[in-house]
């Protein structure tokens, strides 16, 4: 059974809040625009609050662990599929972010299989704030100025540099565990 704590509460309301953020910005709503970047910050705002809550209640659970981070890959790709479709985000900007995100995503699989966490680094999280108010800007401007395509560049920056980060630092884990095993 679904453990429905507030932090889960508020991941599912992440992952409800999806489409409104896509049909906001796809079905040339009145003002659809700003419900969108709205919906959007909201939406990313619960991503920040549920974990927070969930560590300082002590409120972790399995469905949580599961399910925040594959909230936060729907809203993130929904909402750059919609920005690609409306032509304010280049097709590769949106492949490198996701593909930086699922790569992640997998190699925190493989990671679990062997036993070890890869927690969220400062990069991570940099990479984090960074896309969310670039999509937000993105969502709010059309066309977007000179700023926010810097913003959008800075972001996949980022965005790479924490991919190769976490994959070196599970590198640096595998190794680190292999040198700890005692030899026979």
């Amino acid at each position: 059974m679904l453990p429905l704590n507030l932090p889960n509460a508020l991941t599912l309301l992440r992952i409800l809040l999806v489409p409104v953020v896509v049909v906001a910005l796809l079905d040339e709503t009145p003002n659809g625009d700003a419900i969108a970047a709205a919906v959007f910050a909201l939406a990313a705002l619960t991503d920040g609050l549920d974990g927070y809550i969930a560590r300082s209640r002590g409120a972790i659970t399995p469905f949580g662990k599961l399910m925040d981070p594959l909230a936060d890959k729907l809203l993130v790709t929904a909402a750059l599929v919609a920005l690609v479709s409306l032509q304010r985000l280049e097709a590769w900007v949106a492949m490198v972010i996701i593909a930086r995100e699922f790569a992640v995503t997998g190699l925190r699989g493989i990671a679990a299989e062997q036993g070890m966490v890869i927690h969220a680094s400062w990069l991570g999280k940099l990479k984090t704030i960074l896309q969310v108010t670039a999509v937000i800007a993105l969502i709010a401007t059309d066309p977007a100025p000179l700023g926010v395509d810097v913003l959008v560049y800075v972001a996949v920056a980022v965005t790479v540099a924490s991919g190769v980060d976490y994959f070196f630092g599970f590198r640096r884990m595998l190794a680190t565990a292999q040198r700890a095993q005692p030899r026979s």
